[in-house]
């Protein structure tokens, strides 16, 4: 959403660069993530964007090889450069950064939401970052469901889950990097 207006917008674009806790990185335009939120904040929000974070450097290379050598028509291409030159790591960390601008009673002001995944062991088996967000998200939401805290019926977007109902779940806690305390069954990697 720009300036409260919804809009296409290109990726890797809006390149800004930012620190935190003492580490710079940089963030850009990507796709997904928003779901149904610029729907929900039709009105109330100007500018909603989703983003890539990556560390310095990264925006350029991806530029170079989708947009300059024109990887992007050939994603088979791609996906083998990167499969066979870009060792895999369980060492990734996974890096959610929220700010909001806007009136709170009566006054502007700025509220700031930040967590940092990192990997860990989950029922006896070591997951990256990315593995334990992707499948915690989508396993909190069905525990939540399942136990009558979210809407029963129809489609349910992902604000409509409170987050802190979201981390209090034995799923979900594992975006803080609590250790899975299950309930039955023991999850098991896809």
């Amino acid at each position: 959403m720009v300036d409260g207006q919804l809009k296409e917008v290109a990726p890797l674009e809006n390149l800004e660069n930012f620190a935190l806790d003492g580490v710079d990185y940089e963030a850009f335009n990507t796709s997904g993530g928003l779901g149904t939120l610029c729907d929900t904040l039709a009105g109330r929000a100007q500018n909603v964007s989703y983003r890539s974070i990556r560390y310095p450097g990264h925006r350029d290379i991806l530029h170079i090889l989708l947009n300059d050598l024109k990887l992007n028509k050939r994603q088979d291409l791609m996906c083998e450069i990167f499969e066979n030159g870009l060792p895999r790591t369980r060492q990734d960390q996974v890096t959610v950064f929220c700010t909001a601008t806007g009136m709170i009673d009566g006054q502007f002001e700025e509220r700031s939401f930040v967590n940092v995944s990192t990997a860990m062991d989950v029922a006896g088996r070591n997951w990256s970052a990315i593995q334990i967000t992707t499948a915690a998200g989508v396993t909190a939401a069905m525990d939540l469901m399942r136990q009558g805290r979210l809407p029963q019926e129809g489609f349910v977007r992902q604000e409509q889950i409170d987050l802190d109902e979201f981390l209090a779940n034995r799923f979900g806690a594992l975006y803080l990097g609590k250790p899975f305390e299950a309930q039955g069954a023991t999850p098991k990697a896809a």
